[in-house]
């Protein structure tokens, strides 16, 4: 009786007991630097209150675990399945946000989408962004069974990803990078033709030399950040002259960055204690963009490496994960999705340490807001499916190679 009891209590978090608990743990260590740095947002930019925020966080932390559960249950198959229609339905939002689009707490960009008679806003491009993965894999699978037309792949494979790289680009350009880069490594892995992969190559980069000059030279694209991502690269290529020239207006533009470093520096190797940061208040977007250096400030080196070394165990689970998937499409879109969390993270904190430009992304599971979030948890609530078919895999006895026909009745 025990026995069948314990079973079922651990069925509860169905999937990889690893993942599982790697994420519970950075999901409950994520409310303290929240809460620490949310103090900006109530004193300096005067909106809410530090408990307010981090019930909000908690709130989102719960019902994202809650949605990472039921994403658990439902065969990644299926989800496969949608994906074209969910791909569309993204790109429709993606269309209503660049005409009605919002800004929320004085960003610069109208990213938000506001769903009518609430308070709620979220981003569309996050959601297009998985979205597009999934239909990417799940092509690369069907294609198994033939050879597809050259305009086939054009139409289905090329042409959504300019599509969503083109409608995202516009006010987001650093996860428009993310999607171009991430996708096509995808079509590498996913065996697509190199001349395919090749020559997408060569119309991505004419492509966005062409809306760098259009932008930067016309005025065809109103409302575009391209003059924001170069003052950017500029304020990144001289953050090493600050200390050194009387410029006030570069030291201005690199106040930022200057900040991070120095909560980075004040911490040192010991931290100096939760919720002790004295340079929370001074640092714009502690509690989103910049969260991974109010961590370093006050738990040192030492969290630094904590949350750095949780963050690979979930990396390398992932990779296992996808490595003893039997089924090419699920052992590719864990793949993919693992591609998609590790690139967010190592942007975030390197930016966090100043080896990269600001870009804006948050530190997956860790900083304050919704719809990075949530989408953070469907993401691994995807791999958790997959971690439960395994098993159910090796007992249908598919092995590590399957037929054409298993392929393409799994994708």
């Amino acid at each position: 009786m025990s026995e069948q009891t314990t079973e079922n209590k651990f069925e509860l978090l169905k999937g990889d007991k690893v993942l599982w608990s790697v994420i519970i743990l950075i999901s409950f260590l994520s409310v303290f630097p929240v809460y620490s740095a949310s103090s900006n947002l109530e004193y300096i930019v005067n909106n809410g209150t530090t408990t307010g925020h981090v019930f909000k966080h908690i709130v989102f932390v719960f019902i994202g675990l809650g949605i990472m559960r039921f994403v658990g249950t439902v065969k990644y198959e299926y989800i496969g399945k949608l994906s074209s229609i969910l791909l569309l339905v993204t790109i429709g939002l993606l269309l209503i946000t660049m005409f009605t689009g919002q800004k929320i707490e004085g960003a610069s960009a109208s990213r938000w989408l506001k769903i009518p008679g609430t308070p709620i806003s979220f981003q569309p491009s996050s959601f297009a962004y998985l979205m597009l993965i999934i239909y990417l894999c799940r092509y690369l699978t069907k294609k198994i069974k033939r050879e597809r037309l050259p305009l086939e792949n054009i139409i289905y494979i090329f042409g959504p990803i300019l599509i969503v790289f083109g409608l995202v680009a516009k006010d987001n350009g650093s996860t428009a990078l993310m999607i171009m880069m991430v996708s096509i490594i995808i079509l590498i892995i996913g065996q697509l033709a190199w001349q395919y992969v090749a020559g997408f190559i060569s119309l991505s980069v004419v492509f966005i030399v062409m809306f760098l000059v259009i932008a930067l030279n016309t005025n065809l694209l109103g409302g575009n950040r391209v003059h924001t991502w170069m003052s950017r690269i500029e304020t990144f290529s001289n953050s090493k002259k600050t200390a050194d020239v009387e410029d006030e207006s570069l030291k201005a533009k690199n106040y930022q960055v200057m900040q991070a470093k120095a909560a980075i520096v004040h911490g040192g190797f010991n931290g100096i204690g939760p919720g002790k940061s004295a340079l929370k208040q001074t640092l714009p977007q502690s509690v989103s963009d910049f969260i991974f250096a109010i961590i370093v400030e006050e738990y040192g080196w030492i969290g630094a490496f904590v949350l750095i070394s949780l963050y690979m165990i979930m990396i390398i689970r992932i990779v296992m994960i996808a490595s003893k998937m039997p089924a090419f499409f699920g052992s590719l879109l864990v793949l993919a999705i693992g591609l998609m969390i590790f690139i967010q993270l190592s942007v975030n904190i390197a930016v966090a340490v100043n080896l990269i430009p600001v870009t804006g992304q948050p530190l997956p599971l860790i900083s304050y807001g919704g719809t990075s979030m949530l989408v953070t948890y469907i993401q691994l609530g995807i791999i958790l499916n997959v971690s439960s078919r395994i098993q159910v895999y090796d007992e249908e006895g598919l092995g590590k190679r399957q037929s054409i026909e298993e392929i393409n009745d799994i994708a």
